[in-house]
């Protein structure tokens, strides 16, 4: 199938890791057969249920600080990052590097690896900058991979600006930011590529709201093999607290980065029981192949329940994870 009829019809270090779930391929009723394994920054999913291979360029963390005369208004609120990121090195090879050279850097490497999908999960941009949004939309056109795009914790955020949280992200999401979701919903998607489930949910507030959580339960109910993708990385037991979305020791007290960032500070009591309950639900998910994440800037996997959750390095200093979905062959009959 050609890249625009896909578009039509709707992505540590040395080491790896693999696993096979043979729990139920013992009986007729139940032959699904599924393995992942990751070398690098390269993360392969098998699966029985996936009808052909293919792959996704999943990047995060770009921070583009690109802006120009019409951000001018915002300068109060952009002066941080806009500075943050202006001079990076890539993380494997030390050479000098920049947020936009890593960009098209990613998306050539794409093209190369001929994937079915970028996914851009969150902090492509250090603020919502017009001539950035503009910039990234050009390379996308440009490089005729389809995309799917989901906002991160930075790209609505001008520091300083007043509002909370889901103020600020649904005000600059319809401001600046819309046309990158191709009129999908900005706060969770859903892709069906080649038998496989890409879930994109935005929790970019460190919140999900009752509609995300009920969209990932019918998601589930499809009993789909599936993959979400997320900005923010879920809490994983004996991680940081800032690491992920769905600590239970969440809440205003704990947050040192509010004063820093110049937003509202986290909620006095806590996660919201929605929240929480989507983390039950995803680590509980039997049909959910993995987790990918951005927003730590470090690559990382922890399992969880037999789930895979793999962080990705911040593309800002060349990050990214190539993912390849691979048909798993049926179980040979015991002899």
């Amino acid at each position: 199938m050609k890249r625009r009829e896909v578009l039509k019809s709707i992505a540590l270090s040395g080491a790896t890791f693999s696993f096979a779930d043979f729990s139920k391929v013992s009986t007729p009723s139940a032959p699904a057969l599924s393995f992942f394994s990751i070398d690098d920054n390269k993360i392969r999913f098998s699966h029985s249920k996936i009808q052909k291979p293919f792959s996704v360029t999943f990047i995060a963390d770009t921070h583009l600080y690109l802006d120009d005369t019409r951000g001018g208004l915002y300068d109060e609120y952009s002066k941080r990052m806009s500075k943050a990121y202006n001079n990076t090195k890539h993380f494997k090879t030390g050479r000098a590097l920049n947020p936009n050279i890593a960009f098209e850097e990613t998306l050539k490497i794409a093209g190369e690896n001929k994937s079915t999908l970028v996914a851009l999960i969150g902090d492509i941009f250090s603020f919502p900058s017009e001539a950035a949004i503009g910039w990234v939309l050009e390379k996308l056109r440009h490089s005729a991979i389809p995309y799917v795009y989901t906002a991160g914790n930075h790209d609505w955020h001008y520091e300083g600006m007043e509002g909370s949280s889901a103020l600020l992200r649904d005000t600059w999401i319809n401001k600046r930011l819309l046309s990158l979701y191709q009129d999908r919903n900005p706060l969770m998607q859903k892709l069906d590529l080649y038998g496989v489930q890409i879930i994109v949910i935005d929790n970019s507030t460190y919140e999900i709201t009752d509609e995300q959580l009920d969209f990932f339960r019918n998601c589930m109910n499809s009993k789909k093999p599936s993959v979400l993708m997320l900005h923010i990385p879920l809490y994983v037991p004996g991680r940081s607290l800032g690491f992920g979305c769905g600590h239970p020791d969440w809440n205003a007290k704990n947050d040192k980065s509010y004063q820093l960032e110049r937003r509202q500070p986290w909620r006095e009591n806590g996660h919201t029981l929605t929240t929480m309950e989507f983390h039950k639900m995803v680590f509980n998910s039997k049909n959910l192949m993995g987790i990918l994440a951005g927003h730590i800037h470090n690559q990382s996997i922890d399992i969880v329940n037999g789930i895979p959750q793999i962080v990705a390095e911040a593309n800002a200093e060349g990050g990214f994870l190539q993912i390849d979905f691979i048909p798993t062959l049926p179980a040979s009959p015991t002899l």
